[in-house]
């Protein structure tokens, strides 16, 4: 298992609706994202800096990397970029991290 860690950052003012659109995920999407080797995945939000602190687990044989080609993530982007950072192809701005410590 793999753990990968990145940051996002939230446009002020969007963190309850941010916080609303992530409670009423879609099934489809969680589905999608398990099938690609995605595990407990959690987001944090620092309110001072509207940065999105995003962790999750990887199966080592994860295709994560396809997941942008998924209509339904597609879809996911598109209601999400009003909220965030976003790329020309409405994908989140992230900024992968790198992992320095870990302790079991």
């Amino acid at each position: 298992m793999k753990r990968d860690a990145f940051v996002m950052h939230l446009h002020s003012g969007c963190e309850a609706e941010y916080k609303k659109r992530h409670n009423e995920i879609w099934p489809e999407l969680k589905a999608e994202l398990r099938k690609a080797g995605v595990s407990d995945y959690t987001i944090f939000l620092d309110p001072g800096t509207n940065t999105l602190f995003a962790f999750q687990r990887l199966a080592d044989d994860a295709e994560d990397s396809g997941l942008a080609g998924k209509e339904i993530v597609k879809k996911w982007w598109h209601m999400m970029k009003d909220l965030m950072d976003t790329n020309p192809d409405e994908s989140p701005v992230c900024d992968g991290l790198l992992e320095v410590f870990h302790m079991d």
